[in-house]
């Protein structure tokens, strides 16, 4: 009689203690793999200290080994443009594709039917797994013949605005290769990561705000406007830091796109102003000698300190209103 109660108290300790082996072991599983991901990011950014600290020292005598170096330049004194022309593009191109995305996303989520809805919703997906090549060519072939008319238009009559001063040269079988063609390809690149995000995050909306808010003698828009923006708010800013990662990073298409300078210039219609650190790297990099490769690793270092700022902010952003659930 002992032995047939003692038998399935053991088995269930046995089971107790497997159990625990296993939380044990996920659980340094889980430890293990952070510690990874912050090891990697710490040998990434030592790497690139490394690399970059050559060019760094050489001062202005690397100009002379370093050919699209300016003559009497530092690597510090052409990071400047590169960087100014990275962020410029990546934010031309996150102020069009966001509105854009948002308004897909709750087309999708709170107007469209069903079926055309998944339809829509499979077709922004697919944009993301288009290349990047891809995206240049359509952007040299199709887009900048198709907007050198709008843009000529642009200088014409809105030249009084910064943005749009200068001379719009050449004509529509040779259009100019300008910012803007590439902030546009940019805004279509991240338009599905946004989108895909955003979808989400409506789609998360509690139902019961909706529903008070209706019941409350709202219109769809006014349901949408009290209850489903506010509540995806920080979801809204989390896609745009994403996207804004995707667009600091990008290479071949603004490679293809873009006539490079290295100017301080807000001129998004005129050629040979700005150039982007990664496309700069892609264009660079097969002929550069030992210095050179340091000084595109010191532009790298930029750009990586760059995209851990924007992440961190993200972050930051979006932490503020881990709490919020709509009804505040």
């Amino acid at each position: 009689m002992t032995t047939s109660v003692s038998a399935p108290a053991a088995l269930a300790s046995a089971k107790r203690r497997t159990g625990r082996g296993l939380d044990r072991g996920f659980r340094y599983l889980a430890v293990g793999s952070g510690v990874l991901i912050v090891a990697v990011l710490a040998s990434v950014a030592v790497f690139l200290l490394i690399r970059a600290w050559p060019a760094l020292r050489a001062g202005e005598s690397i100009s002379s080994e370093v050919g699209w170096i300016p003559a009497g330049s530092s690597v510090l004194s052409v990071i400047g443009p590169l960087v100014f022309g990275t962020v410029l593009a990546a934010i031309v191109a996150l102020v069009i594709a966001v509105p854009v995305a948002v308004g897909i996303a709750l087309f999708i989520s709170h107007y469209a039917p069903r079926r055309i809805a998944n339809a829509l919703g499979y077709m922004v997906d697919l944009l993301a797994a288009i290349p990047s090549v891809v995206y240049g060519l359509w952007g040299v072939m199709v887009l900048a013949p198709m907007l050198h008319p709008i843009f000529q238009w642009m200088v014409k009559w809105l030249g009084w605005i910064p943005l749009f001063a200068g001379d719009s040269a050449g004509n529509a079988s040779n259009p100019p290769r300008v910012l803007m063609t590439a902030a546009l390809v940019l805004a279509v690149m991240i338009l599905p990561i946004i989108t895909a995000v955003c979808r989400e995050v409506f789609l998360t909306t509690p139902p019961l705000h909706e529903e008070a808010a209706l019941a409350l003698g709202a219109t769809r828009w006014e349901m949408i406007r009290m209850a489903v923006l506010p509540y995806g708010r920080s979801g809204i800013i989390s896609a745009a830091m994403l996207g804004l990662g995707r667009a600091l990073g990008e290479t071949m298409a603004v490679l293809m796109v873009l006539s490079p300078g290295l100017a301080y210039s807000f001129k998004l219609l005129v050629a040979s102003q700005q150039q982007t650190i990664a496309a700069n790297i892609a264009a660079k990099f097969n002929d550069a000698t030992e210095m050179g490769v340091s000084a595109l690793i010191a532009t790298g270092l930029a750009l990586f300190v760059i995209t851990m700022a924007v992440n961190m902010v993200a972050r930051g952003i979006v932490a503020r209103r881990k709490d919020f659930s709509g009804a505040n």
